[in-house]
């Protein structure tokens, strides 16, 4: 064998041994410690199943992601569009808007604590307004849905740069010569968007969607620092089985879960994408 040939294994040897340690094998510890119990194989499955606490934490899952990403998505283009048509001080609010991408997860809950709290900043100035006679409560068992409210808030100010930033991106490629054309036949406004940047952005709006589905199936630190166990979620009853209980064996079966819903729903994109691309070119 030439030594040409052995540069390329030895560059790529670093990545496939980083993925072999620190992927490959925990997930295989994963798989061994999901399907372990004395009881049978699925015996762990069956128990989360059939638990309300996996229901609700599912439930939850689903309603933050139904919630919060199509907010994020409206924002994102708006803002997207927005920044894209290079008017003064464009790139100020690029960084304005970009700056949450900075913050981990955890930073963005403890801004929104120290805002939202009984005595953050959102009461201190109400109270010192008059508009109130006591402090708001948005966190405990018993305010739920205010709970809610500040994790949407709080995950929408959080990740929308992540759509932002994929859809400018994507803007920016679309060649100005048809917007131009558009122009020259008198295209309004709204009919080139709906007509031209709609469509030329559709692979770019697909990944942002991709991605941001994937990752409210792995939320945890916002809603497990601002409701604790009061707003149950997937990640967060891994964490809670895995670090509180001690119990690996249910905390790496509701790993799997969200393994396995993530890949569900990535094949469903990359399905849905590849399906409409391969009609669009036998039109």
């Amino acid at each position: 064998m030439k030594k040409g040939y052995l540069i390329p294994i030895f560059l790529i040897l670093p990545a496939i041994v980083y993925l072999l340690l620190f992927i490959g094998y925990p997930i295989i510890g994963t798989f061994q410690l999901a399907f372990s119990n004395p009881k049978g194989w699925f015996e762990n499955f069956r128990y989360i199943f059939f638990s309300k606490d996996f229901q609700n934490a599912f439930l939850n899952t689903l309603l933050l992601g139904m919630v919060v990403i199509p907010i994020q998505f409206v924002f994102a283009v708006g803002l997207a569009l927005l920044v894209n048509k290079k008017r003064k001080g464009y790139k100020t609010l690029l960084y304005i808007i970009a700056a949450p991408l900075a913050l981990s997860d955890i930073t963005a809950a403890l801004i929104s604590y120290s805002i939202f709290a009984p005595n953050g900043y959102l009461n201190k100035i109400l109270l010192s307004l008059n508009w109130i006679e006591r402090p708001i409560y948005f966190f405990g068992y018993w305010f739920k849905s205010r709970e809610f409210l500040v994790i949407v808030l709080t995950e929408v100010w959080r990740a929308t740069p992540l759509m932002f930033v994929i859809l400018l991106a994507g803007l920016q490629s679309i060649n100005q010569e048809y917007l131009e054309a558009a122009d020259v036949f008198g295209f309004s406004t709204w009919k080139k968007f709906v007509k031209i940047t709609l469509p030329l952005l559709k692979p770019s709006i697909v990944s942002a969607l991709l991605i941001r589905t994937l990752f409210a199936f792995q939320i945890f630190g916002v809603v497990w620092l601002l409701a604790g166990r009061d707003i149950t979620v997937l990640a967060g009853e891994t964490y809670y089985w895995y670090v509180l209980q001690n119990n690996r064996n249910i905390a790496s079966t509701y790993a799997l879960v969200i393994a396995l819903l993530t890949f569900i729903v990535g094949w469903f994109y990359i399905g849905t994408i590849r399906s409409k691309h391969l009609e669009e070119g036998v039109e």
